[in-house]
C-alpha cells in the first residue's frame, strides 16, 4: 500500500509538470494570466483591509464625537437649571445685591445710557497715540472693515472706544429692526446663509475668502451663535457689527441661544471680554447685552425658506413671533428636529423641544413654506438635511471639538431656492497628521472628558455597580456595567463598545468596576473633604465658577470665607445634596493657604479638577 501511495504521489508530480511544460509550450499566455490574477487577488486583499481599517477609524470617531456632544449636551442642561439656582439665592440670601444683577433689564442703571452718543464715547475715553490699531470713524466705510480684517488677522485688538462706539451704533440700527426679517432673492443672484460660528474667527475669514466679503450684490444672513467656546468671539461680533452697519439691508444677523448673558457666563465670552479689554469690560458687556436682546429672531427669504437658529415647536406662530418682545424667547433658539412625529421637551438640552415631520409640515402648511434652515446643533460634515429635505440644519465652526472632528459649511440660496453647501475646515496642525492620528487625537480628547464626568460621579457609580454584584466579587457582567453607567450619567452612549477604553476586562469575561477611576484624582490632596463633598465641587466647578465671579463684584480672583461658606451652604441645599456643615468649615480653613480670610478661587478651582495620572506619566 506504501508504494502505491508514493507511486501515485510520484504521477501526480510528473503530470503537474508535464502540464506546466505543455503549458510554457503551447500557452505562454497562462503565466501572465495568473501573474494578473495574483494581482487582482492582492488588490482584493488591500482593499478590504483598507476599508476595514477606514471602517474601524470612522467608528472610532462617530463614537468620540457622540461622546463629546453629550457631553456637551448635559452641560446645557446644568446651565439652564443655573438659572433656577439664581432665582433660589435670591430668595434665600442674606446680600441678593450680588445676584439681582443677572435678572436686571437691560434698561437698569448699571447699563450703558442709551443717550450716550458717538462724541461722549469719544470725550470719555482717550485713545493714546501708542496705539496702533484700526482707528474708526462714523459712518463706517468698507474701508473701515477691511482695517478691522486685516487688524484682527494680525491679532491686534479694537480700542474700547471704537467698541463701544461700534456696539452703541449696532444697538440703535437693530431696534429699528423688526422680529423677523424678510429678504427676496430678486435684489441679487444667491443669499449664503452661514450657522454657528462660536468665536472661530478662522472660520469667518475662510468664509469671506472662499464666498467674498458681504456687499449688496453678496448678501448674507449669519444665524446665530456667534460667541462663546471659542477664543475670538470679540473680533467676529465686531466683524459682523461694521459689514451690519455699512451693509443694513445685506447682511442680517439672528439671535442664537449663545447671545445671552448668563449663557456667556459659563462658556467664556464674558471671560474673554474681561481680559482683553480690562478697563471697559463692564460697559462693553452691559451694552453687549442690550445688543443682544435686539437682535432679530428670524429671517424668511422669498416669503418660503424660514431661517431662526433652533427650531420650531407645535406652538410656533410666526405672527405672534413678529410682535413678541423679541428679548422673551426659548423654543426658536434651544429646538432640535427629530425622525419622530410629534413635539416632545428637549431633555437632552433641558430647554426647547424636538419637532418632527408633522410639527414641520404643519408650518409649513400654515404659512405656505417650503423649507427650514436652522443651526444650533454640530454637524460632522457641517450640514444635514431632515424631514424629507424641509429641514436643512447648518453648522459653520469648523473643529469644533478638537482639531480635525468636524468639517463647517455654509448653504447657497439661489431664486430657484435650490440649496447648494460648500464645505470647508480650517487647517493648522491636521495637515501635518494623517487621518489616523487625526482620530486619536479627538478619541483622546473625547474620553478624557468621558472620565472626568465618571469621576465627578464616583459615589453613585459605586452604589449602581454594588446593586450588580451581590457577592460583593468587585466584578459584574459587560451588560449591567453598561447599564449602571448609562443610569448614572444619562449620556445615551454605546457603553459595551467603550469599556476597553474605560474599564478593566478580568480573565473570567467580567468588568473590574472599580477600574474606571484608578488613573483619576483630584488636583490636590484635599484631606478635609469628605467623599460627597469632594465630588460634588468636581462636578459643579463650572456652575459655582459662575456663581462666584457674580460674587466677586471687582474680579479681583478673592472671595470672603463667609460669602464662600454662605453660598456653598445654598447650593448643596438647592441641589438637595447632604454635606455636614463642619466639612464644609474645615475645607475652607484649608483653602485659605496664607490665613488672610479670603478664598483664592483660581486655586479653588485648581484642587478640584480631576488629573488623568497616566496622561501625566506619560507626557513626563
Amino acid at each position: 500500500m506504501r508504494l502505491t501511495v508514493e507511486r501515485n504521489a510520484s504521477y501526480q508530480l510528473q503530470l503537474k509538470r508535464m502540464g506546466s511544460i505543455i503549458g510554457t509550450m503551447g500557452c505562454s499566455s497562462s503565466v501572465a494570466d495568473r501573474k494578473s490574477e495574483n494581482v487582482i487577488r492582492a488588490a482584493v486583499l488591500i482593499q478590504k483591509w483598507y476599508r476595514f481599517t477606514m471602517a474601524r477609524l470612522e467608528m472610532r470617531r462617530r463614537y468620540s464625537l457622540s461622546i463629546f456632544q453629550s457631553i456637551e449636551y448635559a452641560d446645557e442642561q446644568d446651565q439652564l437649571q443655573l438659572s433656577n439656582f439664581f432665582t433660589f439665592m435670591l430668595d434665600h440670601c442674606t446680600h441678593p445685591d450680588s445676584v439681582s444683577q443677572i435678572f436686571t433689564s437691560p434698561s437698569a442703571p448699571q447699563v450703558v445710557d442709551e443717550d450716550l452718543c458717538l462724541k461722549e464715547f469719544e470725550n470719555k475715553i482717550n485713545v493714546p497715540d501708542s496705539y496702533y490699531g484700526p482707528r474708526l470713524s462714523f459712518p463706517l466705510t468698507v474701508e473701515d472693515a477691511n482695517a478691522l480684517l486685516h487688524a484682527f488677522r494680525n491679532e491686534q485688538l479694537l480700542h474700547a472706544r471704537y467698541v463701544l462706539q461700534l456696539l452703541s451704533e449696532t444697538r440703535r440700527v437693530l431696534k429699528e429692526m423688526p422680529n423677523i426679517t424678510h429678504l427676496s432673492t430678486s435684489y441679487s443672484k444667491e443669499i449664503t446663509v452661514c450657522g454657528d460660528l462660536h468665536g472661530n474667527l478662522d472660520d469667518l475669514l475662510l468664509i469671506f475668502y472662499k464666498n467674498g466679503l458681504p456687499s449688496e450684490q453678496n448678501r448674507y444672513v449669519f444665524n446665530g451663535d456667534f460667541v462663546d467656546r471659542g477664543k475670538n468671539s470679540m473680533e467676529i461680533l465686531i466683524i459682523l457689527f461694521a459689514f451690519l452697519l455699512i451693509y443694513p439691508n445685506d447682511l442680517h444677523l439672528n439671535r442664537g441661544n449663545h447671545e445671552d448673558y448668563i449663557m456667556n457666563l459659563r462658556y467664556g465670552f464674558t471671560k474673554e471680554v474681561s481680559k482683553k479689554y480690562k478697563d471697559h469690560w463692564k460697559q462693553i458687556l452691559c451694552l453687549l447685552r442690550d445688543v443682544f436682546s435686539w437682535l432679530p429672531l428670524a429671517t424668511i427669504i422669498d416669503s418660503k425658506v424660514l431661517i431662526l437658529h433652533g427650531g420650531i415647536s407645535d406652538t410656533t406662530d410666526l405672527d405672534f413671533l413678529n410682535a413678541l418682545e423679541r428679548n422673551k424667547i426659548l423654543d426658536i433658539l434651544w429646538s432640535d428636529p427629530r425622525s419622530q412625529n410629534g413635539c416632545t421637551p428637549n431633555k437632552c438640552r433641558g430647554g426647547g423641544c424636538y419637532f418632527g415631520p408633522d410639527v414641520t409640515a404643519k408650518l409649513f402648511e400654515r404659512y405656505n413654506l417650503k423649507m427650514l434652515i436652522r443651526s444650533h446643533e454640530f454637524k460632522p460634515e457641517g450640514y444635514e438635511i431632515s424631514h424629507d429635505g424641509k429641514v436643512i440644519t447648518i453648522f459653520s465652526a469648523s473643529n469644533y471639538y478638537e482639531e480635525g472632528s468636524n468639517r463647517g459649511a455654509y448653504i447657497k440660496l439661489n431664486p430657484e431656492l435650490t440649496p447648494r453647501f460648500v464645505q470647508y475646515q480650517v487647517s493648522k496642525f491636521t495637515r501635518r497628521q494623517n487621518l489616523q492620528e487625526r482620530v486619536g487625537t479627538i478619541e483622546s480628547s473625547a474620553l478624557k472628558c468621558l472620565r472626568e464626568k465618571i469621576y465627578a460621579h464616583r459615589s453613585e457609580l459605586t452604589s449602581a455597580f454594588a446593586q450588580y454584584d451581590v457577592n460583593g466579587t468587585g466584578r459584574i457582567s459587560v451588560n449591567d456595567w453598561a447599564a449602571a453607567m448609562e443610569s448614572v450619567l444619562q449620556l445615551e452612549l454605546p457603553w459595551r463598545m467603550l469599556r476597553s477604553q474605560l474599564a478593566q476586562m478580568n480573565p473570567d469575561g467580567k468588568v473590574d468596576f472599580m477600574s474606571c477611576f484608578y488613573d483619576l484624582k483630584m488636583g490636590q490632596s484635599i484631606k478635609e473633604a469628605q467623599p460627597a463633598l469632594a465630588e460634588t465641587l468636581c462636578r459643579y466647578r463650572k456652575d459655582l465658577e459662575i456663581i462666584f465671579n457674580i460674587i466677586d463684584k471687582d474680579h479681583s480672583g478673592l472671595i470672603s470665607l463667609e460669602e464662600f461658606s454662605q453660598t456653598w451652604r445654598l447650593f448643596t441645599s438647592h441641589l438637595g445634596i447632604d454635606i455636614q456643615d463642619d466639612s464644609i468649615d474645615k475645607l475652607v480653613l484649608s483653602i485659605d493657604y496664607n490665613k488672610d480670610g479670603h478664598i483664592d478661587f483660581n486655586e479653588f478651582l485648581e484642587a478640584f479638577h480631576v488629573v488623568h495620572r497616566l496622561e501625566k506619566k506619560a507626557t513626563s
